[in-house]
């Protein structure tokens, strides 16, 4: 079995291969990994993963607070994640390419990363001064009926697109961009719609292309009919998450 040994970025959602990750680092653990990567040839990936919190903080607690006020926060790089932070992840990850890293006067990062592929975490290390990962990478299949699944998808997604649209009482700009490649339709689809975390690392994790579809199709459905049935229902944008406090 091949692994690869990569940083770890936990964050309270789910990157999607293909889908870009803006952050903001500032979190020394974080720091740290950053310094790290820029050692990386701007020619070469700068690669780490990025993994759902299915149990912890996406921010350690740096004070005293509730319950008790005089607890000592947790620090270095498991902090808040527990004694065995790889029970804190779900197991499988999105492996993300840091195509800029900028460095702020404060010793902060503005970081701007795409999702690339997916892996499964075996362990997880915490002797260094950030997380890193023992992953297996997983393998991209298309399962069966992919492409007629996707074009069901589609036109389901534009409905929902639709329906969104007018509860929100603006209007809809981007239908005309969809793209038709079965594999990138299940993860745009399954980064755009407004679901909970376990839901989205559940579409993340498929076994292939077509089960995700198949799944997105379902859900597609059950919001396009809840939307309806609820025209306030408040919702963010399609296409953009908002960037994460690390």
């Amino acid at each position: 079995m091949t692994t690869v040994r990569l940083p770890l970025f936990p964050l309270s959602t789910v990157l999607f291969p293909g889908l870009v990750l803006p952050l903001n680092v500032f979190e020394e653990r974080y720091r740290a990994m950053m310094r790290e990567l820029l050692k990386t040839p701007e020619d070469e990936p700068r690669r780490f993963a990025v993994v759902a919190i299915r149990d912890g903080h996406e921010v350690a607690p740096s004070a005293p607070g509730l319950p008790d006020p005089t607890a000592v926060p947790a620090r270095g790089p498991a902090a808040g994640f527990g004694a065995d932070p790889l029970h804190a992840f779900h197991k499988v990850a999105c492996v993300a390419d840091a195509a800029t890293i900028r460095e702020r006067a404060d010793g902060t990062f503005e970081v701007l990363a795409t999702g690339t592929t997916r892996v499964r975490l075996l362990s997880v290390d915490s002797s260094g001064p950030y997380l890193t990962a023992e992953a297996e990478p997983l393998a991209e299949e298309p399962g069966d009926e992919a492409g007629t699944l996707a074009e069901g998808v589609l036109r389901s997604f534009r409905q929902y697109q639709k329906r969104l649209a007018g509860a929100r009482e603006r209007s809809l700009t981007t239908g005309a961009d969809l793209p038709d490649e079965p594999g990138v339709v299940s993860y745009l689809v399954a980064a755009a719609m407004m679901l909970d975390t376990p839901t989205k690392q559940r579409l993340l994790q498929a076994p292939d292309t077509a089960s995700r579809l198949r799944d997105e199709l379902r859900l597609l459905r059950t919001e396009t009919a809840l939307i309806r049935n609820l025209p306030s229902l408040p919702a963010a944008d399609l296409t953009r998450g908002p960037t994460s406090q690390n």
